[in-house]
């Protein structure tokens, strides 16, 4: 790829449309543009020269014609040649930032526009990394990305996880592919000392939840000798980690029969599998059962897949959460820990805490938030773009 500043192709920002990219925010919106026939001609994920209102250059961005976000910004400088040396810098910074952070190779390398990058992600294995190029700009860049991580981090394999909804959003296809290696099917991943299992190439997302990490540590503290109930728990995380910080008994639900046979495999490896039961059913059938039972149970985790997959869905979403909330808080025991996670980034903190505290009404509980918290710090957050901080977690004790 050539990117060659003075021979670039400009947009131009519609009269008063660019006080948000004047700000710091990173994207621009189709309305925000002048979209003539140029710009419309133009291929998805050119880079290209902003141009404010004011005819001044504003910076470089990745243009898609096609897109409701259509410019993602690159640099400010729009003399910045967008080339793997430009994307070599940005994914050394990215690995020293996680390399302060964490003991062992295995954390999100690159968060899309948090590290400068937007639109890709990259999440390392030790020596596997799974690459969503999510936006036209980074699918353009894809050759050159693949150059730079050889010159940061040397990987073994690589997976290209090119399956996320957002490129339908792009126009982009879809496709999974392992271009280099041959990682195992159930891959090990390491935290805290912790066992687990991925499949990388099919599992959710990239086949781990890295962003989790820092939750699951404060539950598993208050683990010892209590029973423990993980809803939705995928590959085990909450409940392995439970179970190896010294639980009595642990439930783990999911409706993915592949998740919980890793989650299975990781119960084995950490020596904690006479400890674990992991049921695939329904979670709301599964705890209107429960109730039905007379469970009860210390600590209670619900860490559903996002209930909000954009604005539109915001009051259906707060619904689902309220009502999980008033579910699982009639499971625990005084005296015990619910611990409520959402990952829709459409759901605002305040919007989430609120479903909480009515769940909790509804259920005639009472509860006192002990802990409040997001991804870890290999999820930075973009201060100017609240959907990188899509991750909202409640610890709360309950009377």
């Amino acid at each position: 790829m050539s990117d060659i500043p003075e021979m670039r192709p400009c947009i131009r920002c519609l009269p008063g449309r660019d006080k948000r990219l004047r700000s710091g925010h990173p994207w621009l919106y189709s309305n925000e543009i002048c979209m003539d026939d140029a710009a419309r001609r133009l291929s998805p994920g050119t880079p290209v020269t902003v141009i404010g209102s004011d005819g001044r250059a504003l910076g470089v961005a990745s243009f898609n014609p096609h897109s409701l976000i259509a410019a993602r910004v690159l640099d400010r400088n729009a003399a910045q040649r967008i080339d793997t040396e430009f994307l070599l810098r940005h994914l050394e910074r990215a690995h020293s930032l996680r390399q302060h952070c964490f003991r062992a190779p295995y954390y999100r390398l690159v968060h899309a526009e948090a590290d400068g990058l937007p639109g890709l992600v990259i999440d390392r294995f030790d020596g596997t990394v799974v690459v969503q190029p999510n936006s036209a700009g980074m699918d353009h860049l894809l050759p050159s990305i693949l150059d730079a991580l050889d010159r940061v981090v040397a990987p073994e394999a690589v997976v290209l996880r090119a399956d996320s909804a957002a490129r339908s959003l792009e126009g982009l296809g879809n496709r999974v592919e392992v271009l280099r290696g041959k990682p195992p099917s159930a891959h090990p991943v390491l935290e805290d000392d912790a066992r687990f299992f991925a499949d990388l190439s099919s599992g959710q997302k990239t086949g781990w939840f890295f962003d989790q990490r820092d939750n699951r540590s404060a539950v598993a503290t208050l683990a010892t000798g209590r029973r423990v109930l993980d809803l939705y728990t995928h590959t085990g995380g909450f409940a392995v980690r439970c179970a190896r910080a010294g639980a009595d008994r642990i439930i783990g639900i999911d409706r993915s029969a592949v998740a919980l046979a890793l989650a299975e495999q990781a119960a084995t490896a950490n020596g904690i599998a006479d400890r674990c039961r992991f049921l695939k059913t329904d979670v709301f059938t599964a705890l209107d059962q429960m109730a039905t039972d007379g469970q009860r149970f210390d600590i209670v985790v619900a860490d559903p897949p996002a209930f909000a997959k954009s604005r539109k869905d915001v009051p259906v979403a707060t619904r689902a959460y309220r009502k999980l909330a008033c579910r699982t808080a009639g499971l625990v025991a005084p005296g015990g820990f619910l611990c409520l996670t959402s990952c829709s980034h459409a759901i605002t903190p305040e919007t989430f805490g609120d479903a909480v505290a009515r769940g909790l009404n509804d259920a005639g509980r009472s509860g006192r938030i002990i802990r409040c918290a997001g991804a870890g710090a290999d999820h930075p957050v973009h201060p100017h773009l609240p959907e990188t901080a899509y991750l909202k977690c409640l610890l709360l004790f309950m009377a």
